[in-house]
């Protein structure tokens, strides 16, 4: 059945055009870039030494400190060097550099964990490097860790509304086991009572099979959802699909939920099975100059150079895109490596990424009408021009959820997105100033 109750966003064509293409298993790869911050919170200590031999599950990275996600190597090889690496965003962090041996021999330490109960459960999850498989990266355990007293439903996203992208897709038609698995030990040892699979209607053989799957376990729910952007945004789903809205400077357990990605749920199962921590992640390689689209599972680390080498080039691409089209980031170096929180890899010719003129606004409110969140993105833009904290505090720009829906309906090619991004920035820096002085 159809539900939903909410439905502002924007229909987009999806391009999902390797929807029902079966993953592809790269090579190893030569070597791989392993950063020691891919994920939310404290980056990792490096715990191997240059010319160390480490194999399949080897611990790279770890830190004490508690928003943090420990970091294992997807190949054997040599450490061949330990140095600093910078993102597209500026940011740079020690990554650790290793010579594949093409033998991926897998680590004597590998053993599924011993769970007995919910503590036990956090804990394991705590040493898999699972994070946020959505895009947002946060540490998977830490997630976990929280008051359950007022849980009573389990969310899994398996919405996946960024156009092209179809690797949670194929996660649900290939793993649909994995995810139940996951579900089902976290609903056994949480004593949260129920979860919902929530799947945009435009993928009816995932909505079919894990209904079929699920059937006879009343505590799981699959959830049908309208096909409109941004449909998997944290808030949005949550909205749509249980009606409840988190308090502004709140969270979703502070009413009642937990939400998990699907690939991310699925990887919980899958790690109680075999003991293997996160190492290698599916993304969907696409775009007009890509040669061959697929879905592939690469080693995390994997250069964007090899992968697209792998999948061919029509021509040079003018832009390529590690995410999605509407809040991916834009690579400028191709030595980058594929992190852990990354789904997709797409590169496009001048045909689709040309910018178009930007005039003045006018003050059609379309990027009004179809904000997920209801702000209006014009006035953030304007008040951020000006620093004006308190209008921006007013306007709640802090709420922005980055989803690029009002750059993308702007007949006017406003770049709505980013500077209602910085102003987020802005005001909650000026937030942490204001409150350091009191």
């Amino acid at each position: 059945m159809l539900r939903g109750v909410e439905l502002r966003g924007v229909r987009i064509p999806h391009n999902k055009a390797t929807a029902e293409l079966a993953t592809v298993r790269m090579p190893v790869p030569t070597q791989v870039i392993m950063p020691m911050n891919q994920h939310v919170g404290a980056p990792c200590e490096v715990q191997v030494k240059r010319r160390a031999h480490v194999d399949v599950g080897t611990l790279l990275g770890h830190t004490d400190a508690r928003m943090s996600a420990d970091i294992f190597s997807p190949v054997s090889g040599t450490v061949r060097e330990i140095r600093s690496i910078h993102y597209s965003n500026g940011r740079s962090t020690q990554a650790v550099v290793i010579e594949s041996d093409g033998e991926q021999t897998i680590d004597n330490n590998i053993a599924p964990p011993e769970v007995t109960d919910y503590a036990s459960l956090v804990e394991a999850v705590r040493h898999s490097g699972i994070v946020g498989l959505g895009g947002a990266g946060f540490p998977t355990w830490l997630k976990m860790d929280s008051d359950l007293s007022t849980i009573d439903c389990w969310l899994v996203n398996g919405a996946e509304c960024e156009p092209y992208l179809s690797s949670d897709y194929r996660e649900m038609v290939e793993h649909p086991d994995t995810i139940l698995h996951g579900i089902r030990t976290c609903l056994d040892f949480s004593g949260v009572p129920r979860a919902r699979i929530c799947i945009e209607n435009n993928k009816p053989r995932a909505i079919e099979l894990l209904r079929e799957m699920s059937a006879g376990d009343d505590r799981i729910e699959v959830f049908e959802l309208p096909a409109r952007y941004p449909q998997g945004a944290s808030r949005v789903i949550l909205r749509n699909v249980t009606g409840r809205s988190v308090p502004r400077g709140g969270h979703l357990t502070d009413v009642g939920a937990l939400l998990f990605n699907v690939t991310t749920m699925s990887e919980i199962g899958r790690f109680l099975q075999d003991g293997m921590p996160l190492v290698r992640r599916r993304i969907t390689v696409m775009g007009d100059a890509i040669e061959t689209p697929q879905n592939l599972e690469v080693c995390i680390g994997t250069p964007v150079k090899e992968i697209l080498e792998f999948c061919g080039l029509k021509s040079q691409p003018r832009k390529v895109v590690i995410g999605g089209p509407m809040m991916g980031i834009t690579q400028v170096e191709f030595d980058a490596p594929i992190v852990r929180a990354n789904s997709g890899l797409l590169a496009f010719t001048n045909e689709l990424v040309d910018r178009p003129q930007t005039t003045a606004c006018i003050r059609c409110s379309a990027c009004i009408d179809n904000c997920p969140m209801r702000l209006a993105p014009i006035d953030i833009q304007k008040a951020y021009m000006r620093r004006d904290v308190e209008k921006l505090d007013e306007l709640m720009a802090d709420l922005c959820v980055e989803c690029g829906t009002c750059s993308y309906v702007c007949p006017a090619k406003q770049p709505l997105a980013q500077s209602t991004r910085f102003a987020r920035a802005f005001l909650r820096a000026k937030q942490r100033e204001a409150k350091g002085r009191r």
